[in-house]
């Protein structure tokens, strides 16, 4: 083989390889529209996967979680995507019916929804509170300006103890609802009130969108001081 047959077969070898990375270089810069762009959460008080997300977001990995934060600890070791897709915690479909789409015991993942992703989010134990007082503020950032066509703020009853029991409905008490909220990225629910309440909380945020019959569930956990 001469030394121009050899440089063509070199560079015949190569081409495959240099469309390989053309390709990938290419849907690198596509928008990415997925799960962890186009939705939303509570984020004050911190639901418990955008939390778990906001404190180890950048370290995940650290073995302190374990001792410091446990209940992120086996969020993050059951499905980290559950974390990393901290905004995409919503139903399709239910429409309006939320106590039939979500069973007792399933209420902080949505009734399992997404294929199991967020099923540690109903673990029962000590999860990591916000602090609150009996007249609060819900605060919610939704991405891609769904908008909502209510909002239902719900607080456990005085007696129900997070660390130790499963969330139930007969455990809510519905505290404030909301009317039609425009398109924003940004929402604020104020004015709620859940007098005669002290200790560990959970404050249950169904957020139905405007765009389609699409709902989010919440799980908040606060202490009332």
């Amino acid at each position: 083989m001469n030394r121009h047959d050899r440089a063509m077969s070199s560079r015949s070898r190569w081409v495959p390889h240099l469309l390989t990375l053309l390709f990938a270089t290419l849907l690198g810069l596509l928008p990415w529209t997925g799960t962890a762009s186009a939705h939303g959460s509570v984020v004050d008080p911190a639901s418990r996967n955008y939390g778990c997300w906001l404190r180890w977001g950048s370290d995940h990995l650290n073995p302190a979680m374990q001792q410091q934060d446990p209940m992120c600890w086996q969020a993050w070791r059951a499905d980290p995507n559950a974390m990393w897709n901290w905004n995409g915690l919503y139903r399709n479909g239910v429409g309006g019916n939320h106590q039939a789409a979500i069973p007792n015991g399933q209420l902080c993942s949505g009734g399992r929804t997404e294929g199991g992703r967020y099923n540690a989010l109903d673990a029962v134990g000590p999860w990591k509170t916000t602090n609150v007082t009996g007249n609060f503020t819900v605060k919610l950032f939704d991405q891609a300006s769904h908008g909502a066509d209510y909002f239902l703020v719900y607080v456990t009853r005085q007696g129900f103890n997070p660390a130790t029991q499963a969330l139930s409905w007969s455990d809510l008490q519905l505290v404030k609802q909301t009317g039609r909220y425009a398109p924003s990225q940004n929402y604020v629910i104020d004015n709620i009130s859940a007098p005669g309440r002290t200790g560990h909380h959970v404050v249950y945020t169904i957020w139905k969108a405007s765009h389609m019959d699409q709902t989010y569930y919440l799980c908040s956990d606060v202490n009332f001081g």
